[in-house]
């Protein structure tokens, strides 16, 4: 793949694709795979807690000598026990999420670590780039689980972020295939984070029930709810219809919120219940065919990219 290599040579990777962090997926064996693989994988801390965090960091580490990194959503109660994690485990590579980098971004950056925000819209990248990230991921409201509420898609948000800052722009949300790497890498992205994708590989920590759901989605199956708590992609189930029609009558924010709060996605990702649980999944799910091991996941999408590439005259 022929980009304009900042972003693989800021991260040390061969291949400008990052694995998304994702909650009861991002294990150390998943991560460990996109690394060897030449991506940069990233090991999801959002369901984990700090003691498991540092077991999947020495594992990781162990099982591969290519650079990997963290994701720590920053609404965690205890994210300064899991960015303390990170820093006694010399974690190079940290994104984060749902918050705002700048409270952390000293102790991160004082321990020579590459912090990269996820973003939704414009605001929130400029933010991030006054505070001193490395660089943004601007994610698509077609991304799996928890979305900006704007609802801008990938499409629209990409070139708008690269127009307004200075930093690395990396896409995210919908991503499945070789032939958006292409589109996005037009745009002015440099590198892609893909979650859907990876989490119906062989290495992936998810349930099989939730990756054959994901193999057997189509392009309308997934669906948008929790507006007025955090708006989620997930699945359509019995418990994301019911979420939806709750929306509808007209719950309130505390209703919805208790709705939620019963450890649905562990149950439907990592226990893979397909009718009470929260089975987070992007648009691109209609894009997935088979589960595959994390190599043939990139053997794939760099010839689909290859072709595109042709295509476009380059």
């Amino acid at each position: 793949m022929n980009t304009k290599k900042r972003i693989t040579s800021f991260f040390n990777i061969q291949y400008p694709i990052i694995q998304a962090g994702m909650v009861w997926v991002s294990g150390w064996k998943l991560a460990s795979a996109v690394s060897n693989a030449g991506g940069l994988g990233l090991l999801g801390a959002g369901s984990m807690k700090p003691e498991l965090l540092r077991e999947h960091i020495q594992k990781c580490r162990a099982a591969t000598q290519k650079p990997f990194g963290v994701n720590i959503p920053l609404l965690r109660h205890d994210v300064e026990d899991l960015i303390a994690v990170v820093v006694q485990e010399k974690v190079e590579i940290v994104f984060t999420s749902a918050g705002h980098p700048g409270r952390h971004i000293e102790k991160l950056k004082s321990n020579n670590i590459k912090v990269v925000h996820v973003v939704a819209n414009i605001k929130q990248a400029l933010k991030a780039e006054e505070v001193g990230c490395d660089a943004i991921v601007g994610e698509g409201v077609e991304a799996g689980g928890h979305n900006g509420g704007d609802e801008i898609t990938t499409l629209c948000l990409i070139p708008q972020l690269v127009d307004a800052v200075k930093i690395h722009v990396i896409a995210a949300g919908g991503i499945a295939d070789g032939r958006q790497i292409a589109a996005v890498i037009c745009l002015g992205a440099e590198a892609v984070q893909i979650g859907t994708l990876f989490a119906a590989t062989v290495e992936s920590s998810a349930h099989e029930n939730y990756k054959r759901k994901i193999v057997e989605a189509k392009d309308n199956d997934t669906v948008l709810s929790f507006r007025k708590v955090a708006l989620m992609r997930m699945l359509k189930n019995e418990f994301a219809l019911k979420a939806v029609q709750s929306e509808i009558n007209g719950l309130s924010k505390e209703e919805m919120v208790s709705f939620l709060d019963h450890k649905r996605e562990m149950k439907g990702i990592f226990e893979g219940d397909e009718i009470n649980g929260a089975m987070e999944a992007g648009q691109s799910a209609g894009l997935v065919k088979e589960i595959y091991s994390v190599q043939q996941v990139f053997d794939k999408l760099i010839d689909e990219y290859t072709v595109a590439q042709k295509k476009l005259g380059k």
